[in-house]
């Protein structure tokens, strides 16, 4: 052999046996490393979806929780038949044949999509009956948002879409109480990305949504409700709403408004229907404000409690003549709230001067949010007090010149009735361990306990006895009431409607020792020629206000107590 035929052999033994000692190398040393990194790129975490949080009255009854369901998807790429895959599911779902077809043909590439979503249990245990071939298809486990009373407290709860996403109501703005945390478990794949494995079961559990309890009494928003359609059927209004107050605490116990809705179905809602007017919209009180503004007068030692004013029928102001429905002649404060003298509350505006009546309606929480849980919540109007004039200081007395939500104006009428105090309206009383608990109900001062006990037992005991709420008495209880039939502005022709009006009557009792308030609401009556909130509203503010003291006095000591335990969640659903 020659020379360099040995030197070439060895060269290419010693570079054999250098790749060799790498390899043997990276063997001993790094194997590790690189299976890790192989099997890395075999395995993904897959999300395991934490339940949401359940949604019960004050009482435990369930009013939103979460259910497994099936699903129905394909793999584009590793259906065989399109076609015949497409007449078997369509029929039994009763969806278009061909459209199925075109939406799978269309993305061949892709290994997911849906076919339908949220199946019902009939048509699941269909599909698996169908025997469809085993591979390109599947059912998977999703969770769905269910609402067992339907409709009840709609605008209370909210709804989520198809994602689970929320879309308005208490789902939206207790989202982060509700949704929990997801977990995940580790799955292995081929190089298709086809699960073959399921390496770990559970590799970090869901922590699931707390439970949320409501101030809202299901037997009461249920019978506030049923009113409120009663209402609707009779006189036909754009809207209608009522809420009930308990307004010692400023627990709400029921809220519903027409139209409504199924957050279960929310997109067969008609037109407005996911609109809550009781936070949302506002509205010129008229003479629901009153007793309030009155109460601050005197409160004051502004007009005292025995002085009368002459209420002649029409009384001018400046360029100004004012009117009353008739001449009542000389009226002291609680005549002028009996008769809803628009003469007398302009002379306690009068007396009051435009600095002190703003400071009046700013103290009982107009022109402001009231905070409660609900999104959406609008704050009115109430102009800068260097916009009011001469004119407003006799119509902001009669309920003009500002726009309050209904919320609003019976959180305001709470102060009358528990004695002096603003108290934030809530609908969250409670929730489950290791959740962050609802925050402490703001509390101000802005009467004296005796001139709101005496508002709450003399003069709006007296509008229902002889006054404009009659239709609001209940027998065997002292109720105290005041209505309001307030003419919307008409902005095209920059005055006062004639036809188009707000109906309104705010109840409680008893008057005593007031434990219920309640305030109905209705926009533009269709059926009647004269919508007066006496007429129009009061009857089913009594209505409702005897349901809700009925369901108090019904209830057991520790139900009142609002004390429910977490563990009787489950019991309670």
């Amino acid at each position: 052999m020659s020379r360099r035929l040995q030197l070439l052999t060895a060269s290419l033994l010693l570079i054999w046996g250098m790749i060799a000692g790498r390899l043997i190398h990276l063997q001993l040393t790094q194997h590790l490393k690189f299976s890790d990194h192989a099997i890395s790129q075999q395995t993904y975490d897959e999300r395991i979806p934490a339940r949401l949080g359940d949604i019960v009255d004050r009482n435990g009854h369930l009013l939103a929780t979460s259910s497994t369901c099936l699903s129905l998807y394909v793999d584009p790429s590793r259906l065989n038949d399109p076609s015949a895959f497409a007449a078997r599911v369509a029929k039994v779902l009763e969806l278009d044949e061909a459209n199925l077809i075109t939406r799978i043909e269309a993305q061949r590439s892709r290994q997911f999509i849906w076919v339908q979503r949220r199946l019902s249990n009939e048509n699941a245990a269909a599909i698996l009956k169908l025997d469809l071939p085993g591979k390109g298809w599947g059912l998977r486990e999703e969770l769905r948002r269910v609402y067992p009373h339907q409709t009840l407290a709609a605008h209370i709860l909210g709804w989520r879409n198809i994602d689970g996403v929320p879309q308005a109501g208490l789902e939206k703005s207790l989202n982060q109480v509700l949704q929990g945390v997801d977990g995940s478990r580790t799955l292995v794949r081929d190089a298709r990305g086809y699960v073959i494995e399921v390496l770990e079961e559970v590799t970090q559990p869901p922590r699931h949504g707390s439970t949320v309890v409501l101030t809202l009494d299901a037997d009461v928003q249920r019978a506030t409700e049923l009113r409120l359609d009663e209402l609707v059927q009779v006189w036909q209004p754009r809207s209608a709403s009522a809420v009930v107050l308990d307004p010692q605490t400023g627990e709400i116990l029921a809220m519903a408004s027409r139209p409504t809705f199924d957050p279960a179905a929310p997109s067969t809602a008609p037109a407005g229907a996911w609109t809550n007017p009781i936070v949302s919209s506002a509205f010129e009180p008229g003479s629901t404000i009153k007793p309030c503004l009155a109460a601050w007068a005197v409160d004051r030692n502004i007009v005292s409690r025995e002085e009368t004013f002459s209420c002649l029928g029409t009384y001018r102001m400046g360029t100004r003549l004012l009117h009353d429905h008739r001449t009542f002649g000389k009226l002291d404060v609680t005549g002028i709230i009996t008769h809803s003298s628009n003469i007398g509350m302009a002379q306690i505006g009068q007396r009051m001067g435009n600095d002190r009546l703003y400071a009046a309606i700013r103290a009982f929480g107009f022109g402001r949010k009231t905070g409660i849980e609900l999104p959406g919540e609008a704050a009115g109007i109430v102009r800068p007090l260097e916009r009011w004039d001469d004119y407003s200081t006799g119509s902001v007395p009669m309920g003009q010149e500002l726009a309050v939500t209904p919320l609003q104006m019976v959180t305001a009428h709470s102060a009358l009735a528990n004695g002096g105090r603003w108290l934030t309206p809530h609908l969250v009383l409670h929730l489950s361990e290791n959740a962050p608990q609802p925050r402490d109900v703001l509390a101000t001062s802005i009467l004296s306990e005796d001139v709101a006990r005496w508002m709450t037992t003399g003069p709006l005991v007296n509008v229902v006895e002889r006054g404009t709420a009659r239709r609001a008495a209940i027998n065997g209880i002292n109720v105290f009431a005041k209505t309001g039939t307030a003419q919307k502005y008409d902005a095209e022709s920059g005055a006062y409607s004639d036809t188009r009006y707000v109906s309104s009557c705010i109840c409680g009792a008893p008057a005593e020792a007031p434990r219920v308030l309640v305030m109905v609401t209705v926009d533009e009556t269709s059926t009647a020629d004269e919508p007066a909130g006496g007429k129009v509203a009061a009857p089913a503010a009594s209505d409702i206000l005897k349901a809700a003291l009925n369901a108090i006095q019904s209830s057991s000591p520790s139900q009142r107590l609002l004390q429910i335990a977490t563990e009787e969640f489950g019991t309670a659903r």
